[in-house]
């Protein structure tokens, strides 16, 4: 199998490939947020009110252990029955199909606050990590790769063809229950603070909050978002071991998501749900190495290379055996690191420099050393290639 789009939609062509969010996806996302204020002629009844708020946790459920923790991360087991009930109700909210939410969160997770994630605050900004990302033109098709697991079952493709049903069904019911107070209100209300509720995590879980774990990204852990998300707002834990149905890794952090699926445990619904090791939960597990050379990137950014270059670059040049030292540099190609490290300049930062800069911006970890090691390396090496363009 190739890595292309297989929902059925062509990928895009030459010059469509762009970032823009004026796209007529956006129309119905527009579209719901102003039905909103048609509560000034329909009102707010207490029915409606109550429908809005019970529908708000229960779909947020379906997307914390819907979509979330499960078509993304399989976190449990379920049958086939109860997947399709999760199915339906993840999609109730009209956040697109499972197999569309469970590909481009799998793709977040490889990449995240990667230049390739596709909804950074780190690189694209504040809004369009909460929400214009979605109607960009090039994530509109769904990778069904990454999420062959779950493609395999018709009853999800066809859900996926027909992404909007459980959304209108829900929408009729709403009506049919409590008038046009309860599709505004329960409805479109209840909609709305979902989409906001979980383009949260993807915006503000990345910007504001605390880091207890190195995961080589700008994930956070953040307790008023936990509470509105269900236990979502743990999510520098969740990068720190993805495969946890748990979040909140300590008693004291609020996962309501986790106590739901503890109970269908009980009665038999959900099964083997996953757990962090002791390690993790003890924050004593080594990192994998593409933790540790995102985490290193991360700590070289903190030094200004085209500074550290040009002081270096006049310092060499003072040098009696300057072209001998540039010619060794060229020489060494990608390891310009063991050249730099040897040449005692005060230009040249030193372990320990890069030590106490790990030490400003990391949790802690037992990795330090391995992410101190490789940042050094990274630095030096930057460094040198740019001496060498400059010569």
């Amino acid at each position: 199998m190739t890595n292309m789009p297989q929902d059925g939609r062509a990928a895009p062509v030459d010059g469509s490939d762009h970032d823009d969010i004026i796209y007529p996806q956006a129309v119905p996302f527009v579209g719901v947020h102003l039905a909103c204020f048609a509560a000034i002629w329909t009102g707010v009844t207490f029915e409606a009110a109550a429908l809005g708020i019970g529908l708000y946790w229960l779909r947020m459920f379906g997307v914390t252990g819907g979509y979330h923790r499960y078509f993304s991360h399989r976190t449990y087991k379920t049958g086939r029955v109860f997947q399709f009930i999760l199915a339906c109700l993840a999609q109730s909210t009209a956040q697109k199909s499972v197999l569309w939410w469970g590909a481009k969160h799998r793709h977040h997770h490889l990449f995240s606050d990667l230049p390739e994630d596709i909804h950074s605050p780190r690189h694209k900004g504040f809004f369009y990590s909460h929400v214009g990302w979605i109607f960009a033109r090039k994530n509109e098709s769904t990778d069904l790769v990454k999420i062959e697991d779950f493609a395999k079952y018709p009853e999800l493709r066809w859900l996926h063809r027909y992404e909007l049903t459980p959304a209108i069904v829900l929408a009729v019911l709403c009506f049919a229950l409590a008038g046009w107070s309860g599709l505004v209100v329960g409805f479109f209300w209840s909609t709305v603070a979902v989409y906001h509720g979980t383009f949260c995590i993807n915006s503000l879980a990345h910007v504001h909050g605390r880091k207890r774990y190195v995961t080589g990204d700008d994930s956070r852990n953040n307790w008023w978002l936990a509470i509105v998300t269900m236990g979502e707002g743990w999510h520098n834990n969740h990068h720190a071991y993805q495969s946890s149905v748990r979040q909140g890794f300590r008693w004291f952090e609020i996962d309501v998501t986790y106590y739901l699926l503890f109970g269908l445990s009980k009665l038999g619904i959900v099964s083997q749900m996953k757990s962090p090791p002791d390690a993790v939960l003890r924050n004593e597990h080594k990192l994998g190495a593409r933790v540790v050379n995102k985490a290193a990137a991360d700590v070289v950014a903190t030094f200004n290379i085209e500074q550290i270059a040009a002081s270096l670059s006049l310092a060499i040049a003072n040098l009696p055996n300057a072209s001998d030292l540039r010619v060794r540099l060229a020489d060494a190609q990608h390891r310009a690191s063991d050249v730099l490290a040897g040449v005692h300049l005060p230009h040249v930062p030193t372990r320990e420099e890069v030590s106490a800069a790990a030490a400003r911006i990391l949790a802690r970890t037992p990795s330090i050393d391995e992410v101190v090691d490789r940042a050094h390396q990274l630095l030096l090496e930057k460094v040198g290639k740019r001496v060498l363009a400059g010569a």
